[in-house]
């Protein structure tokens, strides 16, 4: 019995031993992921910075240096902001980024023509840095513009906009974006509009209206690519049935891992897969964490609690929700977890589903590891350790976001032969009067 006992200790040890060096080192790893960034240029979904420049920097993109260390940037004089930036040029490099949609993001209680004027200026910014830095920044309108400009070497811009409100309800305008570059919109933001229902307001229309409807269909048309982030399940299945081209999810992560309304439900990721798109993993930590979820709407309980008991006395209010905070620690949120939600959607949606779309910039702190634009590798090789081949990396990084972009645009080149583009109003489709 002893001799046996050896042997299958002995036998154990070697295996042990074989394991070990079979497994590739973190060296290995990362020239894995430099091989895949190097072919496949990586495309972030949603990035948050030209709200910054508007905010921090008063819309001026000549205050600031973009080729700097923007991690510790105060605002200029009148402007708005705290902490650091998440994305500047040398960190967009190191990440590996071949293509960023910016997004040109209004608020909500932005309406109307206002609405309108504030996302031209959006639009602007990102064409001003782009053309304040050319060695490094390209406007990209195309599928091959962004494996053009990846080859290069600089990073392809493209422009996203993030709210239907922000056409206020006219095709005319939606087609003036898409002639200014943009090249997708999400159809609804915090709120529902006149025509989508969004995943964090009550439901209007369940789904989407006639002219909500006629909005998918014009921006197939175009060649714009459909945004499923931020509106409810109703109108992502509505969406889904209306659209003849890939949508996309710009930066949403997987409900079946966080239940947060934000999030992908799997039903609608089996439709997606159908449809061909793409879900893009957020990063928001509230979106990626079910316990930070909830932490989040303990702490805001708790403020309203505190603002009611102690109205008029801020000190007060202070010192209680430090005490609240010190009593109820923050939950961590890692890099690890937006992998988990990476691969929920890729098994159920599939391989050619997954895509990442970060919201730097757009959210107030991000998950340990991963801090900034320059962190994509590391995510990627938290994936390469869990068995991702380099075809399926390169997959997630860009491919099937260039994909589901070049199917957009053979979608568009059909349907300019057959149609001229909509005359429709809300008005007669709605029976909404502006």
């Amino acid at each position: 019995m002893r001799t046996l006992t050896i042997a299958l200790l002995a036998t154990a040890a070697a295996f042990a031993v074989t394991t070990a060096q079979a497994a590739p080192s973190d060296a290995e790893i990362a020239a894995r992921v430099a091989k895949v960034l190097k072919a496949t240029p990586l495309i972030d979904g949603h990035n948050d910075f030209p709200w910054e420049v508007r905010d921090r920097f008063a819309q001026k993109t000549g205050v600031f240096d973009f080729r700097s260390d923007l991690s510790h940037q105060p605002p200029v004089p009148g402007g708005e902001g705290t902490g650091g930036l998440m994305t500047d040029i040398p960190r967009l490099h190191r990440g590996g980024v071949g293509g960023q949609f910016w997004s040109v993001y209004i608020p909500v209680s932005i309406t109307g023509p206002a609405a309108v004027q504030t996302t031209i200026e959006q639009i602007d910014i990102v064409k001003r840095l782009a053309s304040r830095y050319p060695a490094d920044l390209g406007m990209a309108y195309t599928a091959d513009d962004i494996v053009r400009l990846h080859k290069e070497g600089r990073v392809a811009s493209l422009i996203g906009v993030e709210g239907g409100h922000q056409i206020d309800d006219s095709l005319a305008v939606l087609r003036a974006y898409y002639a200014l570059g943009a090249r997708y919109m999400t159809l609804a933001h915090f709120t529902d509009n006149d025509f989508a229902d969004s995943a964090t307001d009550d439901p209007k229309h369940h789904g989407l209206s006639p002219y909500g409807k006629a909005v998918v269909g014009e921006m197939n048309r175009l060649g714009m690519l459909v945004d499923l982030s931020h509106v409810s399940p109703e109108t992502m299945r509505a969406a889904l049935a209306a659209s003849q081209a890939p949508v996309i999810f710009s930066h949403s992560g997987a409900r079946a891992v966080s239940d947060h309304p934000r999030n992908v439900p799997d039903d609608v990721l089996a439709l997606v897969a159908k449809n061909r798109g793409v879900v893009m993993a957020n990063f928001a930590t509230g979106y990626v964490s079910d316990a930070r979820r909830r932490w989040n709407a303990d702490q805001a309980a708790e403020t309203a609690r505190e603002a009611s008991l102690f109205t008029g006395q801020p000190e007060k209010r202070k010192a209680a929700m430090a005490e609240w905070e010190a009593a109820h620690p923050k939950p961590h949120v890692t890099l690890a977890q937006v992998a988990d939600h990476i691969e929920q959607i890729r098994k159920v949606c599939g391989v050619d589903c997954v895509g990442l779309g970060s919201d730097f910039d757009g959210i107030p702190d991000t998950p340990e590891g991963l801090d900034g634009v320059d962190k994509y590798p590391a995510l990627l090789a938290e994936l390469a350790r869990r068995g991702w081949s380099d075809e399926d990396l390169g997959k997630l990084a860009g491919g099937n976001l260039l994909r589901a972009l070049s199917e957009t645009e053979a979608v568009a080149k059909r349907l300019q032969a057959a149609e001229q583009p909509s005359e429709a109003t809300i008005a007669e489709l709605d029976g909404l009067r502006k």
